[in-house]
């Protein structure tokens, strides 16, 4: 768990990836033949096939996993030296209240998110839900004190730690997605024979409209494509029984759909296959929101045979998201087993 701790720990929000580009750069160096970053900041890393057929050109299949986290940018900062924030990707405000987080400026300072305090709130306002405009950051300096180190366009993350709660469980801010490019990186790093070019591809601002997938599966072209993200653990309480779909513990996620794809028939099914050829625990993935870099890499050029590989995750979007060390090693397995065998899918007959 202690390159998963690494990939969380740095911080990477949408457009400002490069302290998390850097060590998986650092890390795919290690495993792949070559490894490239574009003008966008997406880390494409290609470890070429082990075996080929004299004269024929291997199919090439593109990874995306995307570095990016979710963040705030620093907007302005008032008279009295608090600082107003632009949100950078989906947040709910009711996750923000009495968070700490780090402001990277000149140099790193500590601040802390607040609002109006709850003793002089109407009854009105009580009775309504927080509102992005009505927080900001305190980092307990005047006016001149923070424009020495910090100015408008500065990157803002949360301060929290990875935590292993126990065998199981681990619990940390952006694991949405680094879950997603630690099993990337096993996966690439484990895999053995395999008849195609493998494109481990680390995109960028995924969080605020696939951009990365797009720029870069362009470049790649790839024959398949395979995201690899988090999905929603539905296993909470307040969730009704018919709108469960992912669980802790459960396994492995196959996409079928999310908002922004409806995978390959032939691809998930495939996927599905190899899971239960090897018996790893699998469950199917059937959103209607939330989007990956699946859309993206799908309507490439004519199109991609295009599907997904997810870790269950729960409090998406917020510090203490959570997941499971064995649901990440099924996705591993999974993955291993697709490159290892893709060259034998007949997805055209599915």
């Amino acid at each position: 768990m202690q390159l998963l701790k690494r990939l969380c720990e740095a911080p990477g929000i949408s457009g400002y990836e490069n302290q998390i580009t850097e060590l998986v750069q650092e890390e795919l160096k290690e495993i792949c033949d070559k490894v490239d970053l574009d003008r966008l900041g997406n880390v494409i890393a290609l470890k070429k096939a082990t075996t080929a057929e004299e004269g024929v050109k291997p199919k090439r299949v593109m990874l995306a996993a995307h570095m990016d986290q979710i963040g705030f940018l620093v907007k302005s900062i008032d008279q009295n030296g608090f600082i107003r924030f632009a949100k950078v990707g989906g947040f709910d405000p009711k996750t923000l209240v009495a968070q700490r987080v780090i402001v990277h400026g000149k140099k790193k300072t500590i601040g802390v998110i607040g609002t109006k305090p709850i003793h002089v709130l109407s009854d009105e306002e009580l009775k309504k839900a927080p509102n992005m405009k009505d927080f900001f950051i305190d980092v307990g300096l005047s006016k001149e004190e923070v424009e020495a180190i910090i100015q408008p366009g500065d990157a803002i993350t949360f301060d929290r730690d990875f935590v292993q709660l126990n065998e199981q469980a681990v619990t940390s801010l952006a694991l949405d997605n680094r879950a997603g490019v630690y099993v990337l990186i096993e996966a690439v790093r484990r895999v053995k024979e395999h008849k195609v070019d493998i494109y481990a591809v680390a995109t960028s601002q995924e969080e605020v409209g696939l951009r990365g997938a797009i720029t870069s599966s362009y470049a790649v072209e790839p024959d398949f494509g395979i995201a690899l993200d988090v999905t929603v653990a539905m296993d909470t309480p307040g969730i009704k029984e018919e709108e469960k779909v992912c669980a802790l513990g459960k396994g492995t996620a196959i996409a079928v759909m999310n908002s922004s794809m409806i995978a390959h028939r032939g691809m998930y099914l495939f996927l599905k296959e190899l899971a239960e050829k090897y018996n790893i625990k699998y469950q199917m993935d059937v959103m209607e929101r939330g989007g990956t870099d699946a859309g993206a890499i799908q309507k490439t050029r004519s199109g991609v045979i295009t599907g997904g590989i997810s870790v269950p995750s729960r409090y998406i979007h917020s510090v203490v998201e959570m997941c499971r060390i064995d649901d990440l090693e099924a996705s591993i397995q999974l993955l291993v087993a697709f490159l290892e065998n893709v060259h034998l899918a007949d997805f055209y007959n599915s």
